[in-house]
C-alpha cells in the first residue's frame, strides 16, 4: 500500500504511537496517508478507536512475522 509519510513507533508504548500518528496526520493534506509501525499489542485496539473518534480512515492493518503492527491511516 502506498503512503505519504511513515511513523516508526516501534518500542514505544501507548499512547505514544497514537500521539506520533496524530502529529503526522496533522502535517498531511486531506486524503494523504500515513503508515505507522508499532510493537505494542494494545495499539491494534487503540488505532481502531482513534480512527472512529477522529474521523480519519483506518485503511488497513497487518502484523508481520516479527510482531510489528503496521497501520495505514488516511487523513480526513
Amino acid at each position: 500500500m502506498e503512503f505519504d509519510k511513515e511513523v516508526d513507533a516501534r518500542g514505544l508504548n501507548c499512547p505514544l504511537p497514537i500521539l506520533r500518528a496524530k502529529k503526522a496526520l496533522a502535517e498531511l493534506e486531506t486524503g494523504q496517508t500515513v503508515r505507522v509501525l508499532a510493537t505494542d499489542p494494545g495499539s491494534v485496539k487503540d488505532f481502531q478507536a482513534f480512527a472512529r473518534q477522529t474521523g480519519n480512515e483506518l485503511l488497513g492493518q497487518n502484523e508481520t512475522p516479527e510482531k510489528v503492527f503496521e497501520f495505514f491511516l488516511r487523513r480526513k
